[in-house]
Parts: structure tokens; C-alpha cells; sequence
């Protein structure tokens, strides 16, 4: 028994959408940018009030807050971000 919850415990993570609004005309540098950016599962540029939504994968969440400050809100052309994290 200890060893099957053991086994769960490493198969546990943090699912989420980054929903990213860019600088105008520069919304496929940005997801380009970003789908080269580890952990990053998915990217698809997209209407709307956002220009692009990524899907992330990561081990924990203070993993997932540095991820997206330090490498997603750094691309040039991001303005801001909103994280949506799967429940």
C-alpha cells in the first residue's frame, strides 16, 4: 500500500492555462517564443481579448509561478498574463 501511494505521489501535477495578451502585430513571436519554453505543453495563438493560450505542465506550483514570471512574462511583446490553473 505505501508503495502505490508513493507511485501516486510523483504522477501528481500542476495543470494550467496561461492566457497571454501581446503588443500588437507581435502575437506569433510570442507564442513561438513561448512554446520554446520548458514545460510548456502546448501553444496556440488565438482571437479575442487574449492573443495566445499555453498549457503548462509542472511539478508544483512555486515551479509554475517562476516559470511564468521569469520565462513567459519576460518575452518581448507579452504586456500581461492571466493563469488559470486546472482544478
Amino acid at each position: 500500500m505505501g508503495r502505490g501511494l508513493l507511485v501516486l505521489a510523483f504522477c501528481l501535477v500542476v495543470k494550467a492555462y496561461v492566457l497571454v495578451q501581446a503588443q500588437l502585430g507581435r502575437a506569433r513571436y510570442v507564442s513561438k517564443a513561448v512554446a520554446k519554453v520548458r514545460g510548456v505543453k502546448m501553444v496556440h495563438a488565438v482571437t479575442g481579448i487574449y492573443d495566445v493560450i499555453a498549457y503548462l505542465e509542472m511539478r508544483d506550483m512555486n515551479t509554475l509561478s517562476e516559470l511564468v514570471i521569469k520565462k513567459i512574462q519576460s518575452v518581448k511583446g507579452v504586456e500581461r498574463t492571466h493563469t488559470a490553473i486546472v482544478v
